[in-house]
């Protein structure tokens, strides 16, 4: 029996869906139909979009949705979120296919699936690692810089395909602008100002309208998401009645195969598989911490828990399955997941069936999707991605973290200037300097105790009690190699500024570490301190700090210095009952 609960409990870790699928009810079955064919709604307009949009055929962004999101189904840990194509991933593999070295070497498609695989490789091998905890890596100023510089890019390339023009290529050349809009097609532009219009309309206006008229939530997230897939259907109803593709040259999405492509794992060469594997790896990276980002902002309305290095696992296989099954990389969406979310899902079985639903729309109704305005789907991408630029975070960032404020807009101007990689590269770059210089400039206090208690504070915050023998410092960090000689010098600076002190007492409160360089200066100041008729105590060091030391001859080095269990009990025995009354005369902010 212990066997069998064994087993069943590695199952159940290998496999969540084994966990849920065991109190699976009528109750969330229903619910999860709802939300599957909502979210089915979603997948073909995306998917088709988010192809075009990192420069790939549109059956690409189908073939994502439908055998990727599946895997994840039975793999990942979140219960509502919704992988497929995305529109970050995507302009990093349009970013990707562009690049002079990429292109020279063979087809989009091919370059694409080679990017699928080797990012659901790098995932697993992340796993295998025990590497879930890399999303740590990523703060969410460098994060929100990023992908506020990706929307802006996102938005730069679909401006064009609003207009009816190609990608502009005239740099600075005012004179070369002039003529490069006289190429605007008036219908495309009409239809594309039309599109949005109409998503707009279907978002907050008409939940408003729905709202006022007592109908059930359920159906106003119905009906409000149904947008997209009317917008395509009325862009594509008009084109086809009109014939504006050869009337007024309306660029379509073109024929788009019926049926799936054969299962295939060739992804060769080789070279170009070397030439792709720096960008699979920032895709891997940013489609992993953007996943889990998403997956716990609804995990946590439910009080679910996700599982990071599982979601590497989950990741990394649906990235495989859309190598095979011939689709772009995938990670999880949030429109998509938000729409699943507030549709009801309650399980993955919602994706499942939204990805069954694709998967019959791409077998027999293929075909309509050949008259699909381009325009219609630049104005999906555009009313999706805008939301996503957030440049008031950046004055609230720089206001509020100066070092955090400049990683951000860094990254951001990393992404407009020099690219995807080099902008998110610069970002992360600068948000360790600014953490290595905080570590690196510890905050250190001189305190003494607020009368009338055993309360010790900043002496230029309050009006407390010292004591003209005794320094009492407390240092905010764990005293490391990085920062040990500034708080050297600190303490020496203070021994200059107060040359009759005897004790010094270094309030640990703080200080969960200390590694063998400080330890090593600790000793040094120790035995100065010694040689100068001074004695250096410690207080309140935590079990682990204390456990190190022992180890150590430090404490006996210390002697006739001590290790005072409480700052309290190091000023009964050495502040020689002479306090002095020491009141702010600055208060630092």
């Amino acid at each position: 029996m212990p066997h069998s609960k064994f087993n069943n409990a590695r199952l159940t870790q290998l496999f969540p869906i084994a966990g849920w699928l065991k109190s699976y009810t009528r109750q969330e079955f229903n619910s999860d139909v709802f939300a599957g064919i909502i979210t089915a709604i979603l997948l073909v307009p995306q998917g088709i979009a988010y192809a075009i949009l990192a420069g790939l055929p549109p059956q690409l962004g189908l073939y994502a949705s439908i055998l990727p999101p599946v895997l994840y189904a039975l793999l990942g840990t979140s219960r509502t979120l919704s992988v497929g194509p995305v529109s970050i991933a995507a302009i990093m593999i349009a970013s990707a296919l562009t690049a002079p070295e990429i292109s020279a070497l063979g087809t989009p498609v091919q370059s694409a699936l080679i990017l699928s695989a080797e990012s659901g490789i790098i995932m697993l091998l992340m796993a295998l690692l025990r590497m879930g905890g890399l999303v740590n890596f990523i703060s969410h100023p460098v994060l929100t810089g990023f992908t506020s510089g990706a929307a802006l890019l996102i938005i730069g390339s679909q401006l064009p395909q609003l207009l009816g023009l190609k990608t502009p290529s005239c740099g600075v050349d005012v004179v070369c602008y002039s003529h490069y809009f006289s190429g605007l097609v008036p219908v495309t532009l009409l239809i594309g100002l039309a599109a949005i219009g109409l998503l707009v309309f279907f978002g907050k206006p008409l939940v408003f309208i729905l709202k006022n008229t007592g109908m059930q939530p359920y159906l106003i997230t119905a009906i409000s998401k149904c947008g997209p897939l009317l917008t395509i259907m009325l862009a594509t109803l008009a084109v086809s009645y009109f014939d504006l593709t050869g009337q007024q040259n309306v660029a379509v999405v073109g024929q788009v195969p019926s049926g799936f492509p054969a299962l295939n794992m060739d992804f060769s060469p080789i070279e170009k598989g070397y030439a792709l594997l720096p960008y699979s790896g920032f895709i891997a990276l940013i489609a992993y911490v953007e996943s889990v980002a998403i997956a716990k902002v609804t995990a946590n309305f439910r009080n679910e828990k996700i599982i990071p290095n599982q979601e590497l696992i989950a990741l990394g296989v649906a990235n495989l399955a859309a190598a095979v099954s011939g689709g772009m990389p995938v990670a999880g969406g949030f429109s998509r997941t938000m729409v699943n979310f507030a549709a009801g899902a309650r399980t993955q079985m919602a994706m499942l069936i939204a990805a069954g639903l694709l998967a019959l729309a791409v077998i027999f109704f293929s075909p309509l999707f050949e008259n699909i305005p381009k325009a219609a789907l630049a104005a999906i991408i555009l009313v999706a991605i805008i939301p996503l630029v957030k440049l008031s975070d950046i004055a609230h960032t720089w206001r509020y973290d100066r070092g955090d404020g400049i990683a951000e807009t860094a990254t951001l101007l990393g992404v407009l200037v020099y690219g995807i990689e080099e902008g998110i590269t610069l970002g992360i770059i600068l948000t360790l300097i600014s953490h290595l210089r905080k570590t690196s400039q510890p905050h250190i206090a001189v305190v003494g105790r607020i009368p009338g208690t055993e309360h010790y504070r900043n002496i230029k915050r309050h009006s407390v009690e010292t004591w003209p023998h005794l320094l009492l410092l407390r240092v905010d960090e764990s005293i490391t190699f990085a920062n040990i000689n500034y708080i050297e010098e600190f303490i020496n600076a203070e021994l200059r500024r107060q040359p009759n002190l005897k004790h010094i007492v270094l309030i640990f409160t703080s200080i969960s570490d200390i590694d063998t360089t400080a330890l090593e200066v600790l000793e040094n100041l120790n035995h100065t301190l010694q040689a100068s008729k001074m004695t250096l105590h410690i207080s309140e060091a935590k079990g682990p700090v204390l456990d190190k030391l022992e180890k150590t001859d430090f404490l006996r080095q210390l002697k006739p210095g001590k290790a005072f269990f409480h700052t309290e009990d190091a000023v009964r025995e050495l502040g020689e009952n002479n306090s002095v009354r020491w009141s702010p005369q600055k208060i630092e902010r």
